[in-house]
């Protein structure tokens, strides 16, 4: 009897204890507030040598990259520009053209299709081909954006509107595979051809764009619309990297799309 008197206890005691313990624990904890934020500026700079082990660090891989970028792919005979010509330019032909030609038999191979057009924007041009030697750091002047090759499916219908649309820009658009007759009073247009042949509206046409383009960018609201679209996952860029490696001199292309008549 006894020893279970002191069982009874010792158990009040354990919890009496517990009962302590958790109502300390309970206590509500100091409140934290940030009342003052500073801040240094470090400058990477190789003044009096205090950033020198970074630069040497670095230098290895600066040189690495320059080398790559430097390395001749081709030779370009004449300048490209795109300010150059009031429908076309001759950068903006060899963009759509190259991008037609790279991005076609990928697109045969995973879809047995062809693309019909191509239509890039003369905005994403955002430097010229300077005559002479063409390098991997030129693709990257030209085309600085992470912009991917989609083909997007047009009816002859949006083909109509596609073409309405670059001739109310009145900027000289790259174009491939695609000839717009206007008239030159009003430019009006007067019939629209793809690979030779009239547009047929209810046909479907594989058009050639950026992934920019495709989501709508610079107001092309035509692609955007479009359930059909495939993504090549080839970037641009990378398109004309290819192509310079490929040829050894980068043809001066001047084929009218926009003729006025």
């Amino acid at each position: 009897m006894v020893n279970l008197k002191k069982k009874i206890l010792s158990f009040g005691f354990f919890v009496i204890l517990l009962t302590l313990n958790l109502t300390i624990s309970c206590k509500s904890k100091p409140y934290y507030q940030t009342i003052k934020i500073e801040g240094k500026k470090i400058a990477i700079t190789n003044e009096k040598g205090e950033n020198e082990a970074v630069s040497n660090y670095v230098k290895p891989y600066n040189e690495k990259i320059n080398n790559d970028l430097n390395s001749v792919l081709a030779y370009c005979e004449v300048t490209q520009d795109k300010s150059n010509g009031k429908w076309q330019t001759n950068i903006g032909n060899l963009l759509a053209q190259v991008t037609f030609e790279m991005g076609n038999p990928i697109f045969n191979k995973r879809e047995n299709k062809n693309i019909d057009v191509c239509l890039l924007n003369h905005g994403g041009i955002r430097a010229i081909i300077p005559k002479g030697n063409v390098t991997t750091r030129t693709a990257f002047e030209v085309m600085p954006f992470e912009n991917s090759l989609i083909v997007v499916g047009l009816t002859g219908k949006e083909i109509k509107d596609l073409a309405e649309f670059v001739i109310k820009e009145k900027r000289p658009h790259p174009l491939y595979g695609i000839t717009i007759f206007i008239n030159k009073e009003n430019n009006e247009i007067k019939k629209i051809a793809i690979n030779n042949s009239p547009v047929v509206e209810d046909k479907i046409y594989y058009v050639a764009t950026s992934d920019y383009l495709a989501n709508g960018g610079d107001n092309m609201s035509f692609f955007k619309d479009s359930k059909i679209k495939y993504d090549l996952d080839y970037k641009l860029r990378n398109i004309l990297i290819d192509y310079f490696k490929k040829v050894d001199t980068i043809p001066n292309i001047e084929t009218e799309r926009i003729i006025p008549e």
